[in-house]
């Protein structure tokens, strides 16, 4: 039985990013696989962005496309300026524009090396996968990028306290950070907000080699929290971040690492 009377519209979720159309570097593993996973959840188009991993990028772009979504994957180098922009314009053409850009992708050196012995190849490896990558698909993306777009970058802890024996790690991030905070002001008459999220330790594949053995229990006693964050504990910020509410924040460093960055 009813009164008669309307009924009120339901609220409009929180997170909406239907008729998005987002981009995520790295966005077939880790952090990167669950913001995709998670911006699809929230009504978003998405171009994922991976290098090798053909068989992982169908099958996101097979789940978007059943739940109705457009989904696209492109492969390409993002260390080289030609695989960056050839990323965007991917993007561009299979949307018609571009409304956001997560950067995902980024390597981790698991080696322990001191700085004294770090060699040339070493160092302008993560340089180019960490921050010349950056440059080259943030550049490509601030061209074309709607007004009121979203920029998020994946930095870290290490880019704010440092990272001994991952000196060259810890300095791309930093400088990631720097960028965020450059490019916010710039993009800021766009109505584009430009703000980077900072993980700890991650249970992903690429923290696979300190977390064997003994490694994860000793990591996550050192962590506040008393645990390791998944790549869904970092997703989640992520995608706020992409979202209209999210509008009068940026140039943020955003820290999800269980209190972490707080201990020497």
């Amino acid at each position: 039985m009813t009164t008669g009377e309307p009924r009120a519209p339901l609220p409009t979720p929180l997170v909406d990013l239907r008729g998005k159309r987002m981009l995520v570097s790295g966005g077939t593993r880790g952090i990167g696989a669950a913001t995709t996973r998670l911006l699809l959840q929230c009504g978003a188009d998405v171009a994922v962005g991976y290098r090798s991993r053909h068989a992982e990028a169908q099958a996101i772009v097979a789940a978007g496309n059943a739940a109705g979504r457009r989904v696209v994957a492109h492969a390409s180098d993002l260390s080289t300026r030609e695989g960056a922009e050839s990323l965007v314009a991917a993007a561009v053409s299979s949307f018609g524009g571009l409304d956001g850009f997560v950067a995902s992708a980024g390597i981790w050196p698991s080696a322990d090396v001191s700085l004294a012995e770090m060699d040339d190849t070493r160092w302008s490896r993560t340089m180019r996968e960490n921050l010349d990558a950056i440059f080259w698909s943030c550049r490509a993306a601030a061209r074309v990028m709607t007004e009121h777009g979203r920029i998020v970058l994946i930095s870290s802890t290490a880019g704010q306290r440092g990272e001994a024996f991952h000196a060259d790690y810890a300095a791309t991030k930093g400088a990631v950070i720097a960028l965020t905070k450059s490019l916010a002001i710039e993009l800021a008459p766009r109505g584009i907000t430009v703000n980077s999220v900072a993980p700890g330790w991650v249970d992903t594949e690429m923290c696979e080699e300190p977390f064997s053995g003994a490694g994860r229990e000793r990591i996550a006693r050192a962590i506040p929290v008393g645990r390791i964050a998944t790549a869904e504990d970092v997703a989640a910020p992520v995608v706020f971040l992409c979202a209209p509410v999210a509008r009068h924040i940026t140039g943020e460093i955003l820290n999800v690492n269980g209190g972490s960055v707080l201990c020497g």
